[in-house]
């Protein structure tokens, strides 16, 4: 029997825990039954800090946590997914081609940053979605150093006033006046499309925001986009021109397109219909989780979010489900009742938020603590010791705040 797990993110690796834990349940050998996951490197990617500077450094290793649990990693990208005679094809980094056959797939592909078809963007914008994107925004500070102070070298504009957007500016007048001396006075922009910064959080959390921002001295666009770019600038849908030399796309996100190939349900952006075992019902044998699934998280209408917080759980019960479906045990229906964000405010701290209605619990440097150790501690693999990594697995016990 053969387990595959496309994808190294949150969850993916702990899908792969998850499933090697419940093997180990059983008693099964991993000669009888192989875990394997499919990723261009074996490494997790701590997606929530990749607005800080020096985003090479973080990732955290994953080869001897796999190692520990007997999980075989198969390093590529997944190109092609065949569900009807069960095999993932697979190309290496040279180019190489290697079939995989499944007996159960966990897609764990997460997500891309969405980039419109917005004149200059694919030429002119950076982001801090994926690793390389924030290294060469980090690249790209550094060198506005060596730039004359005119025409917009210290103005930033950043796109998108949502949870992605408000972290990378808040962290930018630090940033830059690390990068420009202390006595710099950037200039750091959100655009929002929306009446109000922060849109999908509600009213609750958004004056706490907004007085980050003016503590900042961040500005916010409201009710206007970006129209197009330039390496100049942008100019706003309402016409207005602003001389930027770095704008930052932070406004929107689609699950991977890897999705596509399976044929079944999505949602409006792109995630795969799961029902509450996480398993893609028209398609047999298949399973999705994270990012790339629409998965509703209790009995009252909540969905989980595109977060690490969902994902590391949605991954758990994905690959325990998964398992469970071939060593004959009975699946566990993936919840999550439990919801909170911890929203990264640069030198102004944080806020921290529970439940769906995002009640306010934590503000200033109390919530920034708290922020620092999710950033540090409670997102990173479990040590690579095999018992302590299995009991992290644990479905009913993964992000359960």
């Amino acid at each position: 029997m053969r387990l595959v797990v496309i994808g190294a993110g949150f969850a993916g690796m702990y899908a792969a825990l998850s499933a090697a834990r419940l093997r180990d349940i059983q008693g099964v050998s991993p000669e009888q039954f192989e875990i394997a996951l499919v990723a261009p490197e074996p490494t997790l990617v701590v997606r929530p800090r990749l607005y800080e500077p020096k985003p090479e450094t973080l990732t955290a290793p994953l080869q001897e946590v796999f190692k520990a649990i007997d999980v075989v990693y198969v390093q590529g990208s997944a190109e092609t997914i065949d569900t009807q005679s069960r095999v993932v094809k697979i190309v290496t980094a040279k180019g190489a081609k290697k079939s995989l056959s499944y007996d159960r797939l966990v897609v764990a592909t997460g997500s891309r940053l969405f980039r419109p078809n917005i004149p200059g963007l694919a030429e002119h914008g950076f982001s801090v979605d994926q690793l390389d994107d924030a290294i060469a925004l980090d690249r790209h500070l550094y060198s506005l150093a060596d730039r004359p102070a005119l025409n917009g070298r210290d103005t930033v504009v950043v796109a998108g006033g949502g949870f992605t957007g408000i972290e990378a500016a808040t962290e930018l007048p630090a940033r830059l006046r690390a990068i420009l001396g202390k006595d710099a006075r950037p200039r750091v922009i959100i655009v929002e499309r929306n009446s109000a910064i922060a849109p999908d959080m509600g009213e609750g959390p958004r004056p706490v925001i907004e007085d980050a921002l003016r503590k900042l001295g961040v500005e916010a666009k409201l009710g206007a986009g970006v129209a197009s770019l330039d390496k100049s600038g942008v100019t706003l849908s309402d016409g207005e021109r602003i001389e930027a030399e770095t704008v930052i796309w932070a406004a929107g996100f689609r699950a991977a397109p890897l999705t596509a190939q399976i044929r079944a349900e999505r949602d409006n952006v792109g995630r795969l219909l799961v029902d509450r075992d996480l398993r893609v019902p028209s398609v047999p044998s298949v399973f999705a989780t994270g990012d790339a699934a629409r998965a509703a998280c209790d009995d009252v209408g909540n969905y989980a979010l595109m977060s690490c917080q969902h994902a590391t759980r949605m991954g758990a019960f994905a690959g325990n489900n998964a398992a469970a479906e071939l060593l004959g045990v009975p699946t566990r229906a993936y919840h999550q009742k439990t919801y909170v964000t911890c929203l990264d405010l640069g030198e102004a701290g944080a806020i921290f938020t529970r439940g769906w209605d995002r009640k306010v619990e934590m503000v200033g440097e109390v919530a920034k603590k708290t922020k620092q150790e999710i950033n540090t501690v409670w997102i990173y693999p479990p040590k690579a010791e095999r018992a302590a990594a299995l009991a992290s697995a644990d479905p009913e016990h993964v992000t359960n705040v």
